[in-house]
């Protein structure tokens, strides 16, 4: 089978996170949205995104199967998507969930020219950024299943002090001389990934290949790191991506993280305001704060960005591409894309400047920094002109 995850209004609502990627490319759980639809249904996927994402996330020509990128897939939800026969679309109030065709159909065509399909069951559909701490215990747990069913896993060894059964290790996966308590949640550890002694971790935890946790850390429930990233500190229910680093002392909670973050050492965030009012995070469209109905919220933070040492976020702190913070004081709650400062004021991250900081980063993971990647950077830069008011 074939399919190609299509992007909604929901696209622009996720902001800045989805300025780098289709939405079905979001990591949430163990695996990204994209990953999770493919593993269900046995599929090669491909993107139904915004036109200068294409270059790098492009659709597949053969699909006949569309499914909305911001919505998680479940059992019954699997069921009803697969029934879907040439011709019709299975929706939801407004919510267009997946479409059958043999021709090229937006979705928004899709629901006006296809038999309508009815779905009255619950599902889970990420709308806002802090919808991914919020369910990432619950995903972590559904893709657990789903990668470890019928399976066993590879040795652990009888230095770590294990509670409860649901620990996972691939291939290659290694921890030494730490606690790994399942009673709250499952642990996966991936291949090639390594727990460092003395760590505490408590499930629901994901640790994706080839990434590791530092010695001592204390990690908490509803945590997912993900592939070549490091962790250390403290961190509770967040979600690292890829590629990226919080490798030291600090606190990170109820926050996400993109690709190729750097947190600098003894970085913190606060989750809860002094007051316990419930926290507004930034939205794109308005240019406003817009109330997330939660008590706790952290970090919100986009590709490419990176803060110096000691850095304090906010209560509620949305951090652009390509940011750059450091300095000391509290940075404003929003960090406009491509900003270089902290709370003494912002200048402009010139664009050479940013691609001669990503070429070296790049460079450490054996990546080189292509034409394709600054192409889309390049048209972030564009997009978000208008909220660097500086």
């Amino acid at each position: 089978m074939t399919i190609n995850l299509f992007d909604d209004a929901c696209w622009a609502s996720l902001r800045p996170l989805t300025f780098t990627r289709p939405v079905a490319d979001l990591r949430i759980g163990i695996l990204t949205i994209a990953e999770k639809w493919a593993k269900y249904l046995n599929a090669d996927f491909g993107f139904n995104t915004q036109d200068y994402l294409s270059i790098k996330y492009a659709p597949k020509l053969n699909a006949k199967l569309f499914i909305n990128g911001a919505i998680c897939p479940d059992h019954e939800l699997l069921t009803a998507v697969s029934g879907l026969q040439i011709g019709e679309v299975l929706s939801s109030g407004s919510d267009v969930i997946a479409y059958a065709c043999n021709e090229g159909l937006t979705y928004e065509q899709a629901k006006q020219q296809l038999r309508p399909i009815d779905y009255k069951q619950n599902f889970l559909k990420i709308i806002y950024p802090e919808n991914i701490f919020t369910h990432n215990p619950a995903e972590i747990r559904k893709d657990f299943e789903l990668l470890t069913k019928g399976r066993i896993s590879a040795n652990i060894s009888s230095t770590n002090q294990l509670l409860g059964d649901d620990i996972f290790f691939e291939e290659g996966a290694k921890a030494e001389c730490s606690v790994l308590n399942s009673g709250y949640g499952p642990i996966y550890v991936g291949k090639n990934a390594e727990i460092w002694e003395g760590s505490l971790i408590r499930g629901s935890f994901a640790l994706c290949e080839n990434s590791s946790v530092k010695m001592g850390a204390k990690i908490y429930s509803g945590t997912t790191i993900g592939p070549n990233s490091r962790a250390g500190g403290e961190i509770n229910n967040s979600v690292i991506w890829g590629n990226s680093a919080k490798g030291h002392d600090g606190y990170l909670g109820n926050s996400v993280l993109g690709e190729w973050c750097n947190i600098g050492a003894d970085t913190n965030n606060s989750n809860l305001k002094n007051n316990y009012a419930e926290v507004k995070l930034y939205d794109y469209d308005n240019k406003a704060m817009r109330n997330t109905n939660l008590q706790f919220c952290g970090l919100v933070m986009a590709d490419h960005a990176k803060s110096g040492i000691n850095t304090m976020f906010n209560t509620g702190s949305i951090v652009g591409v390509s940011a750059n913070i450091f300095g000391g004081g509290l940075p404003p709650n929003h960090i406009p894309d491509f900003s270089w400062g902290g709370a003494d004021g912002f200048e402009h991250y010139k664009l050479n400047k940013m691609f001669e900081t990503t070429a070296k980063v790049f460079a450490r993971k054996n990546r080189l920094l292509e034409d394709t990647e600054k192409q889309i950077l390049t048209k972030v830069f564009e997009l978000t002109a208008p909220h660097r008011n500086f």
